[in-house]
């Protein structure tokens, strides 16, 4: 990772066709570098100022945003207006702000699914795409990580997970929090934002991380997280099942240079989506991490991202 460094640009945009969103956004970096901007996950995870340090400062105009009722952005855990294609409009809306014609793309896990939409959208926009744990937000995946799959492998925390919810409902594990998550009692509602939040919180590394589990215990992250998430997954990404592999959208970016970096035991989103991926798309690169799981801050992956950075950093595209 490169070392530290803060915005010389930070502020807010109105979302696209939106009244009530306010997204915060930064810019670090080189004033006159090679435009990326980076795409958070959940969706609702925001970004940290320690993504900044996966671009080379002198290279890079690095270009950090959070998504709708996100992070910074405004109103915090808001559903309304908040769909995929809202977000690709809001891209489009902060790539004029900037002034930048083409920018690469860097996004993982939700942020992964949101850079292969907004390629398929507007791949003339798009320099290059770094991908890491790839999600298409089919619902086979969804049922592995929320209903049947990871339960398996942690089954400690998935009985936290399933501890908010009757017997009776935990065969739709998505819509029993969905109800929950929107309950008008905030007490309910926050518990079950906290549980969701913890189960991903839990999951996302080889070794579970203390530090990563207590963030599932911060109130408006928890919140935020969880209820778009959730309002996300329920609605299927508001996308056809398997859109983003389907040949026709595929055609659209196959010019684009991607690599793809992947952790072997990621079980939030198995490497059998990125594998998929591969399959259909051949031209890409993809890096399997032997020794990790799902987060960006695993070693290796941490470490090939950076090196997948630097990499279009230097083909002059």
């Amino acid at each position: 990772m490169y070392p530290p460094i803060k915005p010389y640009e930070s502020g807010f945009f109105q979302g696209a066709n939106s009244e009530i969103h306010q997204l915060y956004y930064e810019v670090s970096g080189n004033k006159q570098g090679d435009p990326v901007v980076f795409l958070h996950g959940g969706p609702g995870g925001g970004t940290d100022p320690k993504d900044r340090e996966f671009f080379n400062p002198e290279k890079y105009k690095i270009v950090l945003f959070d998504q709708r009722g996100a992070g910074k952005s405004t109103p915090s855990a808001a559903l309304e207006n908040n769909t995929t294609w809202d977000l690709v409009k809001d891209i489009e809306v902060l790539r004029q702000k900037l002034n930048v014609t083409k920018w690469h793309v860097f996004g993982g896990s939700w942020g992964s699914t949101l850079s292969l939409v907004y390629a398929q959208t507007h791949p003339d926009r798009v320099k290059s795409l770094v991908l890491r744990g790839i999600f298409t937000l089919r619902q086979s995946e969804l049922r592995f990580f929320y209903q049947d799959g990871a339960s398996h492998l942690f089954p400690e925390h998935w009985e936290e997970y399933l501890a908010p919810i009757p017997e009776a409902e935990q065969h739709d594990m998505m819509k029993a929090y969905h109800s929950r998550l929107n309950s008008s009692d905030p007490n309910v509602s926050l518990a079950a934002a906290k549980a969701w939040a913890k189960w991903e919180m839990a999951t996302s590394r080889l070794i579970v991380s203390t530090d990563a589990v207590a963030q599932a215990e911060k109130d408006d992250f928890a919140t935020a997280f969880a209820r778009i998430e959730n309002h996300y997954f329920v609605n299927e990404g508001f996308m056809r099942d398997g859109q983003l592999l389907e040949k026709q959208e595929l055609d659209k970016i196959r010019h684009i240079p991607t690599i793809v970096v992947q952790g072997r035991y990621d079980v939030v989103c198995p490497a059998t989506t990125a594998w998929a991926l591969k399959r259909a798309w051949p031209e890409i690169t993809l890096h399997i991490i032997p020794d990790a799981g799902h987060s960006s801050r695993e070693p290796g992956i941490e470490k090939k991202l950076v090196e997948a950075a630097d990499i279009m950093a230097s083909k002059g595209l």
